[in-house]
């Protein structure tokens, strides 16, 4: 029995060869079948994605965005003099939505997003009322929020129905999904 030869391959030149500029052929990658191309390039290295399991930075983004969203639900509430239940869901949502992109998967962060969630609805409801109020007197609104923040609660109290907490736990779980889902 014979053994054949393998094929001829072609001269290799490369800088041992006097080229400077010629290329080796690469070797293999470890469990590829076949050998690169001569001239192919390596992929670059993917970008590690950065360690996110910060959780003062989600606490951070959590309480930024509870404001920022809270106060926006307020002007919807004060424009329309009404409460608006898929508001709600968006600020829990976009509450827990920062929380967990900033902070990653640590498990203090749905419930601290949920606890701000909450407190972010009710920002937005007190700014609404404090909304409503001002135009019904004609007084300004920082007037209102700032000078008769007492008054502004009393008469939400007198206002809030078992819908009003209804919304609050809408945001609260909505905040809870959102910092599980965004970590993921």
């Amino acid at each position: 029995m014979s053994q054949s030869a393998p094929p001829p391959q072609p001269p290799q030149s490369g800088p041992a060869d006097g080229n400077p500029y010629a290329q080796q052929a690469p070797a293999p990658a470890p469990g590829a079948p076949y050998p690169p191309q001569q001239g192919a390039f390596a992929a670059p290295p993917a970008p590690s994605a950065p360690a996110r399991n910060n959780v003062v930075l989600g606490l951070v983004a959590a309480l930024a965005a509870a404001v920022v969203v809270g106060a926006l639900y307020g002007v919807i509430i004060g424009a329309t003099k009404h409460e608006i239940g898929w508001a709600a869901v968006g600020v829990g949502f976009v509450v827990g939505l920062a929380a967990g992109k900033a902070g990653g998967r640590n498990p203090v962060l749905p419930i601290a997003g949920a606890v701000l969630a909450l407190g972010s609805v009710y920002l937005g409801q007190l700014v609404g009322e404090a909304m409503i109020i001002a135009n019904h007197f004609d007084a300004s609104f920082n007037e209102v929020f700032f000078e008769h923040l007492d008054a502004v609660q009393k008469i939400w109290k007198e206002d809030a129905d078992p819908l009003t907490f209804v919304f609050f736990a809408i945001a609260a779980f909505a905040a809870f999904s959102g910092a599980k889902k965004a970590a993921a």
